[in-house]
Formats: structure tokens, sequence, C-alpha cells
């Protein structure tokens, strides 16, 4: 039999993607988008629904941005693409399966876990892990059975000074109200009406001019009826650290607009109602607790001060203070997970790579690729996902000039369906996720709510059962 060149249209580069959220899906568009080169790509994920973090982690108030979906659709919807969910790589399925299966691997699992605090007190209820949270709220099937004591805490902090610490704030003290036609988690909406919570306080180690949240959402908080920004304006008196950085042009634009608005929110009186305080420059040193529940957090005061290149960073002082609370969530950051099989950097919690091209040791792994946070680490929004996916998918296309191989058989193309008939894997296809999107939609159109979404994996395979079984 003779050979044939890979990418042809007689043998079409065959790739793998673990992962469905956006870096998986904006690395499949741009390698249908490469010119002359002919791809199938199947794209795998461990929960039977797809999207990562839009359907998991945009919070359900900002279903806008959830309207990115519409063009993974798209691209979902070409028949180069199929769909397996409900597959576990590590359980279900190997890398040497997929290297035994495909041309190209490429992991776009982003960062799951949350990053620890790495101080005493860790382990005592009522500290909680935004991410637990964010998940919680949002229906994953992980996390919908994690409990969030709401009705016994009246002032709540949160560390961190991100997007997700904004989210969680947000959902903690808004009205719930304003959620019940999103797509909140039924469960969430219901404990959330139950909650006490009166003060969130948002705690930054960092000063106002290093916040990492986008100017949108901090003026979102502040926009909340019945709900008072309280900025004390103390450290807006900016150091000449974060004055000079500023100026200088090495900040990002984001970092003089937060200023300009948290200096004049800084101005304003509260209105008595419930409120989001902004305290900057502290870091937590302990988490202080009673009988095994949290009762409150010991800070240190930090300073900025410059690096050798000028950037301003925390220094703590021998100024501590106390703060009483009843909870307190984590928001500090993602890290990866490690999956059997797959080089992985423990320190950095990525997958070690290359300009996407995954790495062991000193080696470069054979046509193996990464993308998105599992690459770079949790930075940047949704889009910024798409440029990094471009950037690997460009890598692979280096990859494959002159490679023979043998001319593609149609029930070689079909051998991953066998392999998981013969394991017992019950894989969802994406034609099947259309189905349960339906009727998600359906179900919240009668509820009054965006969509309702299904939280166990368990209950979503019997729902499609009985579709199946009606058609």
């Amino acid at each position: 039999m003779s050979s044939s060149v890979l990418g042809s249209p007689e043998r079409p580069l065959r790739v793998a993607i673990i992962g469905s959220g956006p870096s998986g899906f904006y690395a499949v568009d741009a390698l249908f988008k490469t010119e002359g080169l002919h791809v199938r790509c199947d794209v795998f994920d461990r929960l039977p629904m797809p999207y990562g973090l839009v359907r998991g982690g945009v919070a359900p108030d900002h279903q806008k941005m959830k309207g990115v979906t519409r063009s993974y659709e798209k691209i979902a919807t070409d028949d180069r693409f199929r769909f397996f969910g409900n597959v576990t790589l590590g359980e279900d399925l190997t890398v040497s399966d997929l290297n035994e299966h495909y041309d190209q691997i490429v992991y776009a699992v982003g960062n799951e876990e949350a990053r620890e605090l790495g101080i005493p007190g860790e382990d005592l209820a009522g500290v909680c892990s935004a991410t637990e949270f964010v998940y919680w709220y949002n229906g994953h099937p992980d996390f919908c059975d994690r409990k969030f004591d709401l009705s016994n805490a009246r002032r709540v902090a949160v560390v961190g000074n991100g997007n997700v610490a904004i989210d969680v704030c947000r959902i903690l003290i808004q009205d719930p109200e304003r959620l019940a036609s999103t797509d909140i988690a039924d469960y969430a909406l219901e404990a959330l009406r139950s909650s006490t919570v009166e003060e969130v306080i948002l705690l930054g180690r960092r000063g106002p001019a290093q916040v990492a949240f986008s100017p949108k959402e901090i003026k979102e908080l502040a926009e909340l009826e019945g709900v008072d920004l309280f900025v004390r304006p103390g450290p807006m008196d900016l150091d000449p650290v974060s004055r000079q950085w500023l100026g200088g042009g090495a900040a990002p634009s984001s970092a003089a607009k937060n200023v300009a608005f948290l200096t004049e929110a800084s101005k304003k009186e509260g209105t008595g109602g419930r409120r989001l305080d902004c305290r900057f420059l502290v870091s937590p040193v302990e988490l202080v607790g009673v009988d095994g529940v949290l009762a409150g957090l010991r800070l240190q005061r930090n300073e900025i001060v410059a690096t050798e290149d000028g950037t301003p960073r925390p220094k703590g002082s021998d100024v501590h203070v106390n703060l009483d609370v009843q909870m307190v969530f984590k928001a500090i950051g993602y890290r990866g997970t490690a999956i059997p099989g797959v080089p992985f950097r423990e320190d950095w919690g990525i997958i070690p790579n290359e300009e996407g091209r995954v790495i062991s040791g000193e080696e470069t792994v054979a046509q193996q690729y990464v993308v998105g946070w599992a690459k770079r680490g949790p930075s940047g929004l949704i889009g910024s996902n798409n440029p990094d996916s471009k950037a690997t998918v460009k890598k692979m296309v280096e990859d494959i000039p002159g490679v023979k191989v043998e001319p593609l058989d149609e029930a070689e193309a079909e051998g991953i369906c066998d392999l998981f008939r013969s394991r017992g894997v019950r894989y969802v296809t994406f034609s099947d996720w259309q189905k349960i999107d339906k009727l998600e939609l359906q179900r919240g159109e009668a509820s009054g709510q965006v969509r309702t979404k299904f939280t166990r994996v368990e209950d979503l395979l019997s729902a499609l059962d009985s579709l199946e079984q009606v058609t």
C-alpha cells in the first residue's frame, strides 16, 4: 500500500484534543482554518457537557459572556469534528490509546484546582475555596453536593483581587432575586436566599494600582442596588513606587482606570445598606478558629516596594491587625492537576512546554501539545485563549511537513468508538449534548430561568436515555 502525505485529502491529520473549554475550541478552529490542511478533530471531555469554564466558571449574572458558545457550536457541527463527553483521560482512555489512534494530541485541560494560602487554620470550618464556590453556584457536577453555610455568617472575607474574587463578592452581596432568572443552580439560589451575609470584605495584598480585576467588574459591583462600595481614602494616596509605575508606561491601561474609579469611590458616603469593603495592602497570615470553626483573620499590613526593574510588589511589615469574620473565601488563583501519563510541573501547576510543545525533562514529547491555562497558567480572559491556541497550532503545523503515513482506513477512524464500546464507556456525542441543551432551555423557560441545568451526570444520562426512547 502506497504512503500518503499527512494532512492531505488522502490522509487527513487526526488530532485528539483533551478538554472542550475555550482553548480547545479555539485550537480546533485554528486547525480547520489552516490553509491546505485536511484535518479531523476529536474532542474529549470528562464531563458529558462541553464548554468548560464558560459553563462552569462564568457567573450566572454574566449571560452575555456565555454567548461565546454560539461560535463554539458552529465549530462543533462541522463534519470534521466529533465530541466524546463523559470520557476521563487516565481512566476510560490512556495516552497510549491516543498515540495509537491519533497523529497529534492537544491538552486543553485548563487549571481546575484552587491555590492554597499556605497559612495556619486553612482546615477550619468556614474556610472555603472560591473555586469550589464558583463551580457550586454554576451547577458543576463535581461540586453540587458541596455545602456553604451562608445562613450563619454576617461578615465574610474574600482573599484576592482578581475577577474571580469580584464574582464571588457580587454573588454573595447582591439581592439573590437578581439571580433568579439566570442559570444559577437551584440549590445555590435557595442557599443565597437564606443567607445572612451583610458585609463582604475584599482583601488585596497589593495596592489599588496593582489590582488584577478589570475596571468593568468593580464598576458593576458599585452599581448594585442596595449595596455600598466602601473604599478607605488612605490607600488611595498612592506610594511613590506606584505613582512612578503608573506614569512610566509600564502599567496596563486598566491600572489607571481602576485607581481613578476607586479614588472617586473613596469620596462617597454609604447609604447604610449591605456593604462591600475594599481593603488593600494586607495579607492573611493566620486563620483563627474557636472549637474548629473560623472566628477571624490575622492580617499583616504591607507596603509597596520596587523590584530591580521598577515593578511594584508588596512587602510585609511588622504591623498586624485582627479581623472578625465568619467565613473566608480563598480566591488567589488556580493551578492544574496532574493527569496519568502526561508530564506535569508540580511547582508551576502546568504541563511543561516549549511554545506549546510538551516537554518531559529536557526532551520534547513527540506530537503532544498544550494550549490555554494548562500551557501558560491561569491568566487572561476567555478571548485570551484564542491567540494562545493559534500559536500552538502554528507549531503543530510546522511539525507536519514531509511526514509519510498510510492512507486513512475508515474502519480505523472508527477505532476509538470500538475501543469505548469494548470497555463499556458511555460517551456523549455533540448531538446528544444538543438534545440536553434544548431540554435545559425548555426546563428553564418553564421555571422562569434562562436555563435549568442538570447538575448530576447520572441525571443527565438518564434524561438522555429517556429522550432516545421517545425518538
